[in-house]
């Protein structure tokens, strides 16, 4: 059985999945090919979907939204929120002149059993869930027949509150009540680092009572005029210590309930785009609530086609867990190259290193690409990690505030060494302490970072590269940041990166097998 789901809403995606083998086919998302981020499916990602399929799928899978904005137009799917029986539509449809299944589930339940799915727990092992993110900030219980108990909401829309006290700030930000840019979230993440520990303030205080009740409707940034903190700066002192204590109130607000409701030593399943919170994530962690905990790497809306196709999955055959790669995504297409301004080499991975160790920025690609938002390794900007010049060089090329941290990628086997959490984290989504004064490119202005650490198996080309960069260095570490025009999702045909590279300065980049050194201009 084929089953092809497709998420509406933002971050649109079309995911395949071979129900027989309960494993995911691919997961394409609509921004990738240097698409602007967030976009909803285009008709590009219909086709490439479609292209990859050899017969017509036996069901058809469509993710809820709400009956406004993206998905206003789609007749018969499920609505955003619910998980009980009904929220469900079960039918059929007629594709090309054949009648396939149609099954659509809202959102919240793609958040479920995405997390579900994909996490590496036996099926029959009981779980805990917490979704939150835009509008979900709610804990539940999967049993080990699948039923799912709702536990809790702690606080509507957690992500929405969150990315709003970015906007407050921003004398840039000027729209209406209700919309944000989901780009601010992961903004105001960075600057928590610049804000000072101590209990609020008065002013603080206030702030967080506003923002704190579940009830709370869209907020207006015209209705805080009076605030101290609107228009003052997003790098104001006072406002990354107000974001800091925000940032812990949430998530104290949900530990606080976990502590109470969450007893019972379950692993806990994290999805929406507030897993992407790496700090936060790490809290979990050191909780001791949980026998362990899970992110996707596609945590946030990305992974909703996956998580309504597993859906769709246990409601045809009763299975909920699925075989699945990171590295599920568009493959990358070699289309025309320039070759005048280009020497080729064949790939020597000690050639590459020499030239990262000698602080040359490289870009690299490798296979298909990753699912979520976070390059892995494969759409990824390369550089050594002992500079901070490096780090403000990376920032400059890709056009981001200088606040912005800079990930580092390092082998699995050593990241006790260079770090202060011993454990694999292949999806970078925890963050650490940084143990090694050497890596200046990669800690952040409070001594973390948010490593992803990479085994021979995970992925073999870029454990190679790390292998050689240490044979060099002496440190298997490498800043690792996503291959993508500003704005958009990772670069995905070699005319693109051919321009970005010689728009931004890269010394040259690799594709599969083949080192792409750029000529130098002849004065």
């Amino acid at each position: 059985m084929r089953i092809v789901s497709l998420n509406p809403g933002h971050d649109g995606a079309i995911a395949a999945l071979d129900a027989s083998a309960a494993e995911l086919i691919y997961s394409y998302e609509a921004e990738k090919d240097s698409f602007p981020r967030f976009s909803p499916i285009t008709p590009t990602t219909v086709l490439d979907a479609a292209g990859r399929l050899d017969a017509i799928p036996d069901v058809i899978a469509l993710g809820g939204w709400y009956k406004t904005g993206f998905a206003r137009n789609v007749s018969g799917a499920a609505d955003y929120c619910g998980i009980a029986a009904g929220s469900e539509v079960v039918g059929e449809k007629t594709i090309f002149g054949r009648k396939v299944h149609f099954y659509s589930s809202t959102h919240e339940r793609s958040h479920l059993w995405g997390s579900y799915g994909m996490s590496p727990f036996p099926a029959g092992m009981p779980c805990y869930a917490l979704i939150w993110e835009g509008d979900l900030g709610d804990f539940y219980e999967i049993n080990e027949c699948l039923q799912v108990v709702h536990l809790g909401k702690v606080t509507a829309g957690p992500g929405y509150k969150y990315a709003f006290l970015y906007a407050l700030a921003d004398p840039k930000f000027t729209l209406p009540k209700g919309p944000l840019r989901y780009k601010d979230a992961g903004k105001l993440m960075a600057l928590c680092a610049y804000g000072q520990t101590g209990s609020p303030d008065r002013d603080e205080q206030a702030l967080i009572d506003l923002l704190l009740p579940s009830d709370l409707d869209p907020l207006s940034k015209e209705n805080l005029r009076n605030s101290p903190y609107y228009n003052i700066g997003v790098t104001h002192q006072k406002f990354t210590n107000l974001a800091k204590r925000v940032s812990d109130a949430i998530f104290d607000s949900f530990h606080t309930f976990a502590k109470k409701n969450l007893t019972k030593g379950y692993p806990l399943l994290i999805s929406g785009g507030c897993g992407l919170n790496c700090e936060w994530n790490r809290r979990w962690l050191e909780t001791n609530l949980f026998s362990d905990v899970f992110i996707p790497p596609c945590t946030n809306d990305t992974g909703s086609a996956i998580g309504t196709a597993v859906d769709a999955m246990r409601h045809f055959t009763g299975n909920a867990k699925i075989k699945w790669n990171v590295y599920s995504g568009q493959p990358f297409i070699f289309d025309e190259l320039d070759w005048t301004e280009l020497e080729v080499h064949p790939l020597d991975y000690d050639q590459v290193a020499s030239a990262l160790f000698s602080d040359k920025v490289i870009g690299w690609v490798q296979g298909n690409c990753e699912i979520g938002p976070r390059a892995l390794g494969n759409r990824s900007i390369l550089a050594a990690p002992f500079s901070k010049a490096t780090h403000e060089r990376l920032n400059r090329i890709k056009k981001r505030e200088g606040f912005r941290p800079i990930a580092p990628v390092c082998l699995e086997e050593d990241v006790g060494v260079h770090f202060d959490l011993a454990r694999p984290s292949p999806y970078m989504l925890l963050f650490q302490k940084v143990l090694d004064s050497r890596l200046e490119a990669v800690t952040h202005v409070d001594g973390t970072a948010r490593a992803q650490t990479v085994s021979r198996v995970q992925n073999p080309h870029l454990f190679q590269l790390l292998t050689s960069f240490k044979a060099k260095s002496g440190a298997g570490v490498l800043c690792n940041t996503s291959l993508n025009f500003n704005g958009t999702g990772f670069i995905n045909r070699a005319s693109d990166l051919l321009t970005y590279a010689k728009a931004t300065g890269l010394h040259g980049f690799v594709i599969n097998d083949a080192f792409y050194l750029l000529k130098e201009p002849i004065v």
